[in-house]
């Protein structure tokens, strides 16, 4: 398509890795499949580094419609977890953006079914691994709750309802109040709601 691109992301695991061997064989799938227009996003990363700035970068241009294709070399490359890659894997299925894993036969610019059950595959691995850190931090949090521990920020508006509740005595609005307590107008809102409800 006019304008667009085909993305390949490199990535190695250490800086001192080299890149060569993937970007020679993934520049010669692109040869072979006479895709003219090929822009490399390539991370070297540490082990103390996670932050990958290349990876961030080719999700904005697959967001801004720029990427025609994707091509890596593994599937291990792309996502930062499981759940980080069928996230990658979702929004690349939603904007039509085909992925090519050389390596690994997945091919999912020919209608591959194969490559599709692949992918679903993950996807749903990636979603039970999501429902059982959920449910984790769900039992933790009861069992806070249970020993008593309390959650959330603390309730500082409550803490200024006096304060609210003077100036509305006084005669000023909420706006006043607002301005005059360096408040935003809808948390004046909030506590007046919440005094008038308590009556």
């Amino acid at each position: 398509m006019n304008g667009q691109s085909t993305a390949v992301y490199i990535r190695v695991s250490t800086e001192n890795q080299r890149t060569d061997s993937q970007q020679r064989e993934l520049k010669q799938v692109c040869q072979q499949r006479g895709w003219k227009n090929v822009k490399y996003y390539v991370d070297k990363l540490s082990g103390a580094k996670t932050s990958r700035p290349e990876l961030d970068r080719l999700v904005r241009d697959i967001r801004a419609g720029s990427v025609e294709r994707l091509v890596v070399y593994k599937l291990d490359r792309l996502g930062r977890s499981l759940t980080h890659l069928a996230l990658i894997l979702d929004e690349l299925k939603r904007l039509r953006v085909p992925l090519i894993c050389t390596s690994q036969g997945i091919d999912t610019s020919n209608d591959n079914p194969c490559a599709k059950f692949q992918l679903d595959v993950l996807a749903a691995v990636a979603e039970f691994e999501r429902s059982i850190i959920k449910e984790r931090v769900n039992s933790g949090l009861a069992a806070a709750r249970q020993r008593g521990v309390k959650l959330g920020r603390p309730a500082t508006l409550e803490k200024r309802a006096g304060e609210i509740m003077a100036l509305k005595k006084s005669g000023m609005g909420v706006r006043a109040i607002s301005r005059e307590l360096d408040m935003a107008v809808s948390s004046v809102h909030s506590v007046l709601a919440g005094m008038k409800a308590k009556r």
